[in-house]
């Protein structure tokens, strides 16, 4: 398996690994490990001790968690080059939701020890963790507002191209084409029933903006995407 040096290229196309001084994203990548997850399997559960901080490197994992009666709950799928799992460093406390693999999935691991370490010898580098997690939640207030005020299709296409984009954490370089996501775990993220997913979806595609895939859809046209998602298109 490759050191986590080898997937530098790639981390760069985030815009917050990419914003960090070049010796943060050193000593952030000294301790890391690579690990081969398959498909399927927890990475955490809420409620669970901090283990470290994360970034995805192949693959993708699920932020979200299951209710008593079975039904899912996506906040949001993380895929490359993302990096998750630095809340719990603020308060010391457990993991907010669950985090599975949804696909056979590499991830860099970053240590809890080794980041408290880092962290204690370079305590500046809060700052940094601190923007990555500020990001993250101008992406959650973002995402509340377009449940509230915004029609079905507009909240879909704004929806798929914030995930092109990464939620705003990925470079212009680093924007996606091709999304790993099903309906049935879009309209858990945007309170929308399987059959409102199809139809947006399906008009979207009879206009060359999406193609729909097993498991995947591939964004086509990201301008058109974009100019659907406004309130007037």
């Amino acid at each position: 398996m490759p050191p986590p040096e080898h997937y530098l290229p790639l981390l760069l196309q985030g815009r917050w690994f990419a914003g960090l001084p070049a010796e943060v994203r050193q000593r952030l990548l000294a301790p890391a490990r690579v690990r081969a997850v398959p498909a399927g399997q927890r990475l955490f559960s809420r409620g669970d001790a901090n283990d470290g901080l994360y970034a995805v490197v192949e693959g993708s994992v699920r932020i979200g968690g299951i209710s008593a009666g079975g039904k899912e709950a996506v906040l949001s799928m993380i895929e490359p080059p993302l990096w998750f799992g630095e809340i719990a460093l603020f308060d010391a406390g457990p993991r907010t939701h669950d985090a599975d693999t949804r696909a056979p999935t590499t991830l860099l691991q970053v240590p809890l020890p080794a980041l408290q370490a880092l962290l204690a010898a370079h305590p500046a580098d809060w700052h940094h963790l601190g923007a990555l997690a500020v990001e993250k939640m101008r992406a959650v207030l973002s995402g509340l507002e377009e449940l509230t005020v915004l029609p079905a299709p507009q909240r879909m296409a704004r929806r798929l191209r914030e995930m092109t984009l990464g939620h705003g954490m990925l470079t212009e370089q680093g924007a996606r084409h091709s999304l790993a996501v099903n309906q049935e775990q879009l309209g858990a993220m945007l309170a929308l029933t399987r059959q409102t997913v199809n139809e947006v979806l399906r008009d979207l595609e009879a206009r060359g903006i999406v193609a729909r895939h097993y498991g995947r859809i591939e964004v086509l046209d990201h301008e058109a995407l974009k100019a659907a998602g406004e309130i007037d298109a």
